[in-house]
C-alpha cells in the first residue's frame, strides 16, 4: 500500500481523526491520556488506532521511561493537500463551485406563475 493510501485509510476513521485532533490540541500525550478522550473504546482499541496512525506517518512516538508519548506529524496531510487538493483550488474550480451553488439554490415562484400552475 502506498504512503498516500495509508494516510487516506488512517483518516477515513472518525476515531482516528479524533485522536489526531486531540494531539493537535496537546502534543505528547500518553496512551492513558488519549484513552480518556475515547471512553467507549478499550485501551487495546485505542492502541490499534494509534498503530494505524503510526504506520501512515501521522503519529510519531517517543519513549520516556515506561511511558510512550504520541506526537502529531502533519507533514503527510500537507503532502496530500499539496498533491491532491491544491490543484482543485484554482479560480476555475471556485467558479464551478459557485455555479453549482447557484443552480442548486431553491427558487421562489412568482405569484402569477403559481396561479397559472393551479
Amino acid at each position: 500500500m502506498s504512503g498516500d493510501d495509508l494516510v487516506f485509510k488512517a483518516l477515513a476513521d472518525p476515531r482516528r481523526r479524533e485522536l489526531l485532533d486531540r494531539l493537535a490540541v496537546r502534543d505528547g500525550q500518553t496512551l492513558g491520556e488519549l484513552c480518556g478522550h475515547l471512553p467507549d473504546l478499550t485501551r487495546f482499541g485505542v492502541m490499534r488506532h494509534l498503530r494505524t496512525l503510526e504506520e501512515a506517518g501521522l503519529v510519531v512516538t517517543r519513549k520516556s521511561g515506561r511511558e510512550k508519548h504520541h506526537y502529531l506529524n502533519a507533514v503527510p496531510i500537507r503532502q496530500i493537500h499539496d498533491r491532491w487538493l491544491s490543484r482543485y483550488s484554482s479560480a476555475t474550480s471556485r467558479a464551478l463551485l459557485d455555479l453549482k451553488t447557484e443552480l442548486e439554490r431553491p427558487r421562489r415562484i412568482p405569484r402569477r406563475e403559481k396561479a397559472r400552475t393551479r
